[in-house]
């Protein structure tokens, strides 16, 4: 499959920003181009109708499925909720119902083809050619009509009509050239959260959590990261904000290790957006440090997914004693305002988990140091 350029599907960017080494990765350019497509989104009617994130979508290898599920029980604090298949796929809807975090959906395919392929074959995920996180999906107040603008704009899809069943429509985007994830936004007709429909089975799995309180110190998804080109840094959060109601918030620099982390966040949301880049393009594993390394050997991809936890330091400890090994300690401190650490990635997902808490009357969403700290890390994987 053949993935477009995005600047080539919007109208709102029939001409493509010229981006010189002068002017690679400016902030105060992304802001230009931020506040044009904001307006842009309220001009054309989009602006409100997308909210914040209802899942998030994680292929598995068939083999593999089983597996993912259980670290995710181990591991975080959402729990299986239900299970289903159909003769295309199988999948596994995880809830934390004790907040409003989004979910998780482990889905593997039983036949069909794979949009997300060409984005998969890198050196070190070749191995697992349909593992990946697919995509994002925001709840949406009108699917139709966001549809239609997006579509009359040039924004391709991964069906040529909304996916309507018994309880939603949904719409999915292709692929994006820039991170390798979709975009997907659901309107919920009755019951919202309920993902089975006619044609699927329910299953009945025993899969338990464990039985150790650490996990119910593992709140709600915070954030998740994704790595990109340092070329494509700023075109992935105006993709972004053309595609949801998000708007670019802040960039961390960090120099020494060639790295730029943005941040988006939506009005009223919990889940944010990152985007870890270089600030210059990969040149060699010596000289382009751990973010551009990453994105040679993996390929854009989303690099972590974050949890709000509380009791931070036992939890951290517990995780530990349950087979769960670190790229780092615990890195911050009350007086910096929160604390953070990384997983080792997943063999399965190839999925980073981060572990954050933000100590009362922190202001901000993260420290310069703890960001350094934990770019630093990453050279480990």
């Amino acid at each position: 499959m053949i993935i477009p350029n995005f600047w080539d599907m919007h109208l709102a960017y029939k001409e493509k920003p010229q981006i010189s080494k002068k002017n690679l990765n400016d902030d105060e350019l992304l802001k230009i181009e931020a506040k044009k497509t904001k307006e842009t989104r309220i001009k054309l009617g989009l602006h409100g109708i997308v909210g914040d994130l209802q899942y998030v979508l994680i292929n598995a290898e068939f083999q593999t499925q089983e597996e993912v599920l259980k670290d995710f029980l181990r591991y975080t604090g959402h729990d299986l909720y239900s299970a289903m298949e159909n003769e295309y796929q199988k999948i596994f809807v995880l809830k934390n119902t004790a907040t409003s975090s989004a979910d998780v959906l482990i889905k593997a395919r039983k036949k069909g083809e794979n949009p997300y392929l060409d984005f998969n074959i890198h050196p070190s995920t070749k191995h697992l050619p349909n593992t990946r996180l697919e995509a994002f999906v925001f709840k949406c107040s009108n699917v139709k009509k966001y549809y239609e603008i997006q579509k009359s704009r040039g924004v391709n899809f991964l069906t040529d009509n909304i996916i309507e069943t018994d309880n939603y429509y949904y719409i999915q985007t292709i692929p994006s050239s820039f991170t390798g994830f979709s975009y997907g936004l659901i309107e919920w007709k009755n019951i919202v959260g309920n993902y089975s429909d006619k044609g699927f089975t329910l299953l009945n799995l025993d899969f338990k959590k464990p039985s150790d309180d650490y996990v119910n110190n593992i709140k709600a998804l915070d954030h998740a990261a994704t790595r990109v080109l340092a070329k494509d840094r700023d075109a992935a959060i105006l993709e972004l904000m053309e595609l949801t109601n998000y708007n670019f918030d802040f960039a961390i620099y960090v120099k020494s290790m060639n790295s730029i982390t943005s941040v988006a966040r939506v009005i009223d949301g919990q889940f944010a957006m990152v985007f870890t880049s270089g600030i210059k393009p990969y040149v060699s594993d010596e000289g382009s440090g751990p973010t551009e390394r990453f994105v040679h050997y993996y390929g854009s991809r989303v690099h972590h997914l974050a949890f709000n936890t509380e009791h931070i330091e036992y939890t951290f400890e517990m995780l530990k004693k349950n087979g769960m090994d670190f790229l780092i300690k615990l890195v911050g401190s009350p007086r910096e305002g929160l604390k953070q650490t990384f997983s080792y990635p997943s063999k399965n997902t190839f999925l980073i988990n981060e572990y954050i808490y933000r100590y009362n009357g922190f202001d901000g969403f993260f420290t310069k140091e703890n960001v350094a700290d934990l770019t630093g890390a990453t050279s480990k994987q």
